[in-house]
């Protein structure tokens, strides 16, 4: 796995570390699931033994160091703020999770994660503040890149924040309809690329509008990589796990 500058190999994952923050992609190695959700399958919603998720779950929490909030995505582009522990619903929840595609917390031991297979994490961090954001089409759409800036400065008081987009779906492999062109014909040809659509030009275009001081990308494609290397809903046709994309202060 070969990672650009500034992201670094963190185990089985990769890492990069933001101003007063630390982002982790995860990859699919190093857990105890089985099947085609072998084997860090972090996604409880899947058909995998819900045990062997969990087993995951602590797996990631234990090597974090803090603890994970979750959250129930949408591909909308609501962000929830954690500004309470405990309201915060960990890896195993005990209730209803909130319906969102980003969290912010300036919390210390709090990570907010999120799910993807083939969407975009994307990691926020300002002064005193970090978020993490799910990012689909849908998402990039409808917003949820300028609602989780807005909820970050909102939350530090600060304009400036840095950004990383980690493993997702590329322009390489990333095939949509005429509908969804449509949805992002301001873009220009840039993010167009034939009957495909460049998911992370996208964001890295909203980011930079929204006053990114710089975009970092790890440009991994999950579709195209190998398939032991990150799960991906395109690829495996819906029969697949999810990796996460987590951020915490440090």
């Amino acid at each position: 796995m070969r990672l650009p500058s500034p992201f670094s190999i963190w185990g089985e994952h990769l890492a990069i570390d933001l101003p007063g923050a630390r982002a982790v992609f995860t990859t699919r190695r190093g857990g105890v699931s089985r099947g085609p959700y072998a084997w860090l399958n972090l996604g409880r919603l899947t058909p995998d033994d819900p045990e062997a998720v969990q087993r995951n779950r602590d797996l990631v929490q234990s090597r974090i160091g803090g603890r994970l909030a979750m959250i129930r995505q949408v591909h909308g582009a609501r962000v929830l703020v954690h500004e309470d522990r405990d309201g915060v619903s960990g890896p195993a929840p005990q209730r209803e999770l909130e319906e969102a595609d980003g969290h912010v917390t300036a919390l210390r031991g709090i990570a907010p994660i999120v799910l993807t297979a083939d969407c975009l994490p994307i990691a926020l961090a300002g002064r005193g503040g970090v978020a993490m954001l799910h990012a689909g089409w849908r998402g990039l759409a409808d917003g949820v890149i300028a609602e989780g800036v807005r909820a970050l400065r909102e939350l530090t008081g600060d304009e400036a924040f840095s950004a990383a987009i980690g493993p997702g779906a590329g322009g390489c492999c990333y095939e949509v309809g005429e509908e969804v062109h449509q949805r992002f014909g301001a873009y220009g040809d840039g993010v167009h690329r034939g009957r495909n659509l460049d998911l992370k030009a996208i964001a890295g275009e909203q980011l930079q509008r929204a006053g990114a001081s710089v975009v970092h990308n790890a440009e991994l494609c999950t579709i195209c990589s190998p398939p032991g290397l990150f799960y991906s809903h395109r690829r495996d046709r819906g029969v697949t796990g999810r990796q996460a994309g987590i951020a915490w202060l440090t």
